[in-house]
């Protein structure tokens, strides 16, 4: 299977069929999906017609844009996926996302992932900003983008059809959060500021 890069600790690789299982197991934990759709099960129908597809594309001539499995280098186990892919086909914004096995949380196995992913975004000239949302009361998440150098820039309410037209997730009922969500953001000259 096509490797992206290597971390310290991991491997990014390209999704493939056999991963449906993973994410079928990542996507029924109520807790890894208590922001995302308010812990709801997720069929494994769904996973592999509906979220595995949207995985297993990548674009040869841009291959840092994606979904990409986290696994452990030492042993290869499944750890999550972390993504970055342009909104509304503008390459030069790219959307960060991260999703990891609650057995991974608080090891920093995020924060490693998605730094390599931003690090490689701005390793392309024609790529301005890098965002990434969240649930306003996911700390965890908050964190990771704070780690990362992205800053607080809005926060929102997200629409009924932005919930349903996600690609990452089953939507919870159709029905938005009772809360706000919230954008973190980094552009190059942070970037390259924060890597100084």
């Amino acid at each position: 299977m096509p490797l992206l890069l290597e971390t310290d600790r991991l491997a990014l690789r390209h999704f493939t069929a056999a991963d449906a299982r993973h994410l079928h197991a990542l996507d029924n934990d109520p807790e890894v999906m208590r922001y995302i759709n308010g812990s709801l099960p997720v069929a494994l129908e769904v996973v592999e017609t509906r979220l595995l597809p949207t995985f297993l594309e990548h674009d040869e001539r841009r291959p840092a844009f994606g979904f990409f499995a986290a696994v452990d280098r030492a042993d290869g186990a499944f750890l999550g996926w972390v993504s970055l892919r342009p909104t509304r086909g503008d390459a030069g914004e790219l959307e960060l996302g991260y999703r990891f096995r609650r057995a991974a949380w608080g090891r920093g196995y995020a924060t490693e992932a998605a730094s390599a992913l931003v690090a490689r975004a701005f390793a392309d000239p024609t790529v301005l900003r890098v965002f990434a949302t969240t649930y306003e009361d996911n700390v965890a998440s908050r964190r990771v983008m704070e780690k990362l150098g992205l800053t607080l820039r809005r926060t929102f309410r997200p629409t009924p059809e932005a919930i349903a037209g996600s690609d990452t997730s089953v939507e919870a009922g159709g029905e938005p959060w009772p809360g706000d969500d919230v954008e973190y953001a980094l552009d190059r000259a942070e970037w390259e500021a924060f890597r100084s």
